[in-house]
């Protein structure tokens, strides 16, 4: 796994994870706000349900489990993942491509649930909390989805994971699947369930997790007013091998996996030759509507220098972009992705860097590493006036941070972690 950060914890999928179609439990990306809490008894956890329903519930496992089972592959998306590529750079985790992860999911139908408690008619979403807990002052995380959503057969509440119960890491003992949506509204460690007849005005569903309606000017702020919630998955493609950027001449599999919204992947074209020409990959026998294609393109290499694409169309007809409408926070990125390799007979050594070691300045530990490890800082590229409101953000927050230590830890962040 690549850590971006372990405290709270981030993890990637490596590039290899892609050849696979149900990713492995280990391997599966790990995307946490806050730290993870602790795994609670099952003879004590229940599911509390109210609002305007005609009858409250509070349910064990057990109860849970006496609804019909059902299972369902679908893809978890990160609905940052690819916000590193993103020009002028975002805050937030950097995540690269690997983000995603593909499982087989286990557990029950929302619906089933919902159709339990006695859904008013003046129900218009349901508000989901987990029993996480938020950093200092951070607002508690919780989503809402709309009654429609809901409903939707397809829509689950899950108790196992590729065969398994959910790992803590992943939600256990219960998490939210809403296949073709972004994994923000997939809560997790759920408790709590409301059903309510109004919009809800917490910050992750207010100010966070929403993008622009409309084209911006990159590097534009937005008012959250002018955004909308992010819902949908893009149509996206990732290139797992060849691994490495130097390969030797003859014949190559340019391989990969590709996923979309509710819309299934219907075609994937690969280039060699930076998008002057394109040729249709073969896709894998799995398949589903919400789970990912692997693909396999043989190449014939003759030595020189090339630039891999690959690009996905789902059935709706949508299809990977060449240029990314830049967004505030760096959500959906789908950009066709390129590889540059050479083609070659020699023989190469990677040497590997030195790490840096730093000074810290006065206050810096107490103020940005009393929640966070400094991977969260390092990853970021971010401008003089993005770290300044970072900084804003996160003593607004809670952060130790002393007026007089300020000025030098604003130095300290834009000078080594810059865009």
């Amino acid at each position: 796994m690549l850590v971006l950060s372990s405290r709270p914890e981030d993890a990637e999928m490596p590039r290899d994870g892609f050849l696979e179609w149900l990713t492995p439990l280990d391997r599966f990306f790990v995307r946490t706000h806050a730290y993870m809490p602790d795994a609670p008894s099952l003879n004590d956890w229940r599911l509390k349900l109210d609002g305007v329903v005609d009858r409250p519930l509070s349910l064990s496992m057990d109860d849970i489990k006496q609804l019909p089972r059902v299972e369902l592959v679908s893809v978890l998306e990160c609905a940052g993942n690819g916000r590193s590529f993103y020009q002028p750079h975002v805050p937030g985790s950097q995540w690269a491509f690997g983000a995603v992860g593909n499982a087989r999911w286990t557990g029950v139908r929302l619906r089933d649930v919902l159709t339990k408690a006695g859904v008013k008619e003046s129900a218009k979403s349901i508000l989901l909390d987990g029993f996480d807990v938020p950093l200092g002052k951070m607002p508690d995380f919780q989503r809402t989805v709309e009654i429609r959503k809901a409903l939707d057969p397809d829509t689950m509440l899950a108790y196992e994971m590729n065969g398994a119960p959910l790992p803590i890491e992943h939600g256990f003992p219960l998490r939210l699947i809403v296949p073709g949506w972004a994994g923000d509204s997939w809560v997790k460690w759920l408790q709590h369930i409301e059903v309510i007849d109004h919009e809800f005005e917490g910050f992750w569903m207010k100010t966070a997790y929403r993008h622009p309606t409309h084209a911006v000017a990159p590097g534009t702020a937005v008012d959250p007013k002018e955004m909308v919630p992010v819902t949908d998955l893009n149509v996206k493609s990732a290139i797992a091998e060849p691994a490495s950027t130097w390969i030797k001449p003859g014949r190559v599999a340019i391989r990969g996996t590709a996923w979309s919204n509710s819309s299934p992947v219907a075609r994937v074209e690969v280039s060699t030759d930076g998008g002057e020409s394109w040729k249709p990959a073969k896709l894998g026998r799995e398949k589903g509507r919400y789970a990912w294609r692997l693909w396999q393109y043989e190449w014939k290499a003759a030595p020189g220098t090339y630039t891999l694409m690959a690009r996905a169309t789902n059935e709706a007809g949508q299809t990977q972009p060449f240029e990314q409408q830049w967004n505030p926070s760096g959500y959906l990125w789908n950009v066709v992705q390129r590889v540059g390799v050479e083609v070659t007979t020699k023989e190469l050594i990677d040497v590997p860097l030195e790490s840096e070691n730093r000074a810290y300045p006065q206050g810096y530990q107490a103020a940005c590493m009393t929640c966070h490890d400094e991977g969260m800082m390092i990853q970021q590229h971010l401008t003089r006036a993005q770290w300044d409101r970072e900084i804003n953000k996160m003593t607004g927050w809670g952060a130790p941070l002393k007026p007089q230590d300020r000025d030098a830890i604003l130095e300290y962040l834009s000078g080594h972690f810059k865009q």
